[in-house]
């Protein structure tokens, strides 16, 4: 963790097709080793297979799921006496958005699908209907800093 500076955020340009910062930072999270032509073709060839299997907009799809994965609690952990306590802290909203595109991105590699394609759509579906991996994912978060509602004091 940096002791000096707050790191400066970066200006992300929007993405040739929607002109949506929010798909170009789930594209750049999706890329591996820097091959972002193939991330690209990942993610539009998903909000296609969106659009053939619901017959809604894909890109009205993805906004529902990240939208839906957000989480809005999570518990950071706080060295109080010598003990480490899970700490329930409200989420930034940067930090919603990135986390939901991490959780969603994650689950769709851990799918069985053959295709990152299907995988990804097939995870978006779910997490747009309120099912799947990533909304597990966000539940669980969810539970944790519930259960550890009763640390909440150390917060400062």
């Amino acid at each position: 963790m940096a002791r000096r500076k707050r790191a400066e955020v970066r200006e992300i340009p929007p993405d040739p097709v929607y002109n949506s910062v929010l798909v170009q930072k789930f594209i750049n999270n999706l890329m591996w080793d820097g091959k972002k032509t193939i991330a690209q073709k990942i993610f539009y060839g998903a909000l296609e297979l969106i659009k053939k299997k619901t017959g809604e907009d894909g890109y009205s799809v993805f906004l529902k799921a990240i939208n839906n994965v957000k989480p809005v609690l999570e518990v950071r952990p706080r060295r109080v006496g010598g003990a480490t306590y899970q700490i329930p802290v409200e989420v930034s909203p940067r930090r919603r958005e990135s986390l939901a595109i991490k959780w969603i991105i994650r689950a769709a590699r851990e799918r069985s699908e053959y295709r990152m394609v299907e995988r990804l759509a097939n995870e978006l579906i779910e997490a747009a209907k309120g099912t799947g991996q990533a909304i597990k994912i966000k539940e669980t978060t969810h539970k944790m800093a519930e259960a550890n509602r009763a640390f909440a004091h150390f917060r400062w």
